[in-house]
């Protein structure tokens, strides 16, 4: 067994995904780290290895190897400045929120919150619990809420109890996932007294990862209820300001390193860019699904000659929607559009946020959006183009077959002159071939309208127009944004159908019988980028809000 075989098998990983791409990253998502700067050599090995009970200190390169893995061994500004991970905002509105004051942490901000708002919807009365972020336990608890449960949107009356443990659960978990589920490695300062080694990071100087080494701790667990109780023991030094840096050295460890690199494309490249810090989509990809692949797409695309490209391998408990999709930059996998629960990480050119819903019926399709799903799950099977819309002459008969889908022998002959079937076009086909012969066309006329309530937050202080309207302030605050969105989706497949449609109802008053209303009904069409986000998830929806319109930078 070779080196790397053997470090991934000790830390309970395969040999997945150790091919390496020699061609670009066509099927990812550049996220906010467009532009990344080449890391130093990484010359050292064997650099870090667990160690059974808990305080232990590391070796002498176990404390540089994540920095020099991370962004080449130097600290980018906005994550040893303002990087607190566990404050939550002081605005009543947004109390649930995590509050991001530069601009470098936002993925891993972020993502956490995804998780921290999971435990403060959906299992606001187990959070004394250990176990809560067990997958064994979540399976069942996903099962009631998706039956017969919405969760409240009043989030004032949140504790800070709550809050905290909520935030627990979301680390654990995450760390977990990163272990495979069999360990989670917390990283933390040394010190008897965790007040003070908090209060000591806060004047401390971490601008490369030597410095780290006077003061990191590295702790393995492999017991939930152990790991819980130190993590809520470490609160203060998460809120400190190195707070989502410990977080993330913790996640590049409970992973392994090396199989961090495994998991990679391009391992040349660091994780974090400089000179602003923003997190690559790898670090995103590894708290979400727990390896730090670099795609968004499902599964792994074969290139031939020995090479491919490595996507989300399973489903994923939040998912991941971004601004890039609706620019035909990437194309986001059914893993991560649908999550398990109705949260996503929504990535812009330069920043992250959070869209979630109160209920996960959000998800759930009607006979012809699931006929759709089934088609398109086919399709992109046999696309090998990295996201590009179309196949080939013999993966589409395979897709027909797959899908009970019988076109008239003049239009299949007319789909497949070109040698290659694009997917625009074999869906305006599917649009006029009869429902009854597995098309899209429904002659009755009688699928349901969804309308539902969806919210974003985004952590980073923004000034909010009407914020303090009504204190009479005369100037704009300064707080984080939580937007509420209602969203229709309509029941025609082609957006002229349904404008015509909404004009008619608004002039006539009348009532349709047919409209699943899990919301107030949609009164205006309102346009921001975050609707080209929503948009990929669900495409041609119509969305709404009042006051500030919702910004994802």
């Amino acid at each position: 067994m070779g080196r790397k075989a053997a470090v991934c098998a000790r830390t309970g990983e395969g040999m997945r995904g150790w091919r390496r791409s020699k061609s670009g990253d066509s099927g990812g998502t550049p996220g906010p780290a467009v532009r990344q700067w080449r890391s130093a050599p990484l010359a050292r090995r064997g650099w870090w290895r667990p160690r059974s009970g808990s305080g232990s200190a590391p070796e002498p390169a176990a404390t540089a190897a994540p920095l020099a893995l991370w962004c080449g061994g130097g600290v980018p500004h906005p994550w040893h400045e303002a990087a607190a991970l566990a404050r939550f905002s002081t605005d009543a509105e947004t109390t649930m929120g995590l509050v991001q004051h530069e601009g470098g942490p936002c993925g891993v901000l972020a993502t956490v919150q995804a998780y921290v708002l999971k435990y403060l919807l959906f299992f606001s009365d187990d959070l004394g619990n250990p176990e809560v972020s067990d997958p064994l336990y979540a399976l069942g608890q996903r099962r009631f809420y998706h039956i017969s449960f919405a969760a409240r949107d009043d989030f004032s009356s949140l504790t800070d109890d709550r809050k905290t443990r909520a935030l627990v659960h979301a680390m654990l978990e995450i760390l977990f996932l990163c272990g495979t589920g069999k360990r989670a490695v917390v990283a933390s300062t040394g010190g008897v007294n965790c007040a003070e080694s908090a209060a000591v990071l806060e004047g401390l100087s971490v601008e490369s990862a030597m410095d780290w080494q006077k003061v990191l701790r590295i702790n393995t667990f492999t017991s939930r209820k152990d790991a819980f109780n130190c993590l809520l023991a470490n609160i203060p030094m998460f809120e400190s300001r190195l707070g989502a840096m410990l977080f993330l050295i913790s996640a590049l460890l409970s992973r392994g390193l090396e199989c961090i690199q495994a998991d990679r494309d391009d391992p040349s490249q660091p994780l974090v860019t400089a000179p602003f810090g923003h997190a690559s989509q790898e670090i995103v990809n590894l708290l979400l699904c727990g390896e730090a692949v670099p795609n968004v797409f499902d599964g792994k695309m074969d290139l031939g000659g020995g090479m491919s490209l490595k996507g989300i391998p399973n489903d994923v408990e939040v998912g991941f929607l971004t601004l890039l999709e609706s620019l035909n930059l990437c194309k986001v996998g059914q893993y991560l559009k649908c999550p398990k629960w109705p949260i996503w990480v929504v990535g812009s050119e330069s920043h992250y946020t959070v869209l979630f819903a109160l209920n996960p019926n959000v998800q759930e399709e009607n006979e012809l959006e699931e006929r759709e799903s089934k088609i398109r799950r086919a399709f992109d099977a046999q696309d090998q183009s990295g996201g590009g819309g179309f196949i080939s002459v013999e993966g589409f008969q395979k897709v027909l077959r797959d899908t009970d889908i019988n076109f008239p022998s003049d239009k299949l002959e007319d789909l497949c002159n070109a040698g290659i079937i694009v997917w625009s076009e074999f869906w305006q086909a599917l649009l006029q071939l009869d429902k009854r012969a597995g098309g899209m066309k429904d002659p009755t006329g009688l699928m349901g309208k969804k309308q539902f309530t969806i919210y974003h937050f985004n952590g980073i202080a923004k000034s909010v127009l009407n914020g303090n309207a009504n204190a009479g302030g005369s100037s704009p605050i300064q707080r984080p944004m939580l937007c509420k969105l209602s969203v229709s989706v309509p029941p025609r497949w082609t957006q002229d159908e349904y404008l015509a449609d909404v004009v008619s109802a608004s002039t006539s008053g009348i009532k349709d019988d047919n409209v699943l209303s899990l919301a107030p009904p949609v009164q205006t069409n309102q346009h921001a980028p975050l609707v080209d986000c929503i948009r990929t998830r669900w495409p041609r929806a119509v969305c709404s809000w009042a006051g500030d319109v919702p910004s994802i930078v």
